[in-house]
């Protein structure tokens, strides 16, 4: 089965003195993610030479509400503080999806047709934006625009990935011109 390589997350500060790192998780099933013996690649900042470039899960456990995970590769804070800034990756197969019905993967949205809820077409999911309070769908219309659409229920009340399609309560401004805008 293919697979696809995704970041789960970037090792920040070390916590305490036996290689132990915080972790700025970037995914959604981080308990899937961060399993013992799972290898992860990891992709130091630029200029850092002579760093690992997979790490191995050896634990991990949640602090105040931070993950803190301890990697094979890593044995002492040196090693840590040397790992600070190190993106991680892990392999997924293409067709896997989150455990949660209402999530789902970037890769499965990209590329996904829109259409309003009459079923017109709309243009063409081509990115998702993370950050700030609220997911947003990057969706170029056939006009070549680029109209960003809160990736929320009642905006986005259908997401068919066996259709290949996202629906979209498109309102005046959202997706379509307003009016005079054309």
């Amino acid at each position: 089965m293919p697979e696809i390589e995704v970041v789960v997350g970037r090792i920040g500060k070390p916590h305490g003195i036996r290689g132990e790192v915080t972790v700025d998780v970037r995914t959604d099933e981080p308990d899937r993610r961060y399993t013992v013996g799972a290898t992860l690649r990891a992709e130091p900042p630029r200029g850092a030479a002579g760093r690992p470039t997979a790490l191995t899960v050896a634990g991990t456990r949640w602090h105040r509400g931070v993950l803190l995970a301890r990697f094979e590769e890593l044995s002492d804070r040196d090693a840590a503080e040397a790992a600070r800034g190190t993106v991680l990756h892990a392999l997924i197969d293409a067709d896997a999806r989150p455990e949660d019905p209402e999530e789902f993967y970037d890769h499965q949205l990209v590329g996904l047709a829109a259409v309003d809820v009459a079923g017109v077409p709309l243009g063409e999911v081509v990115a998702l934006v993370h950050g700030g309070a609220q997911d947003l769908l990057s969706v170029r219309t056939p006009d070549g625009r680029e109209a960003l659409v809160p990736f929320v229920a009642a905006l986005v009340p259908e997401v068919d990935l066996t259709g290949r399609r996202v629906v979209i309560d498109d309102r005046p401004g959202l997706v379509s011109p307003l009016p005079g805008d054309e």
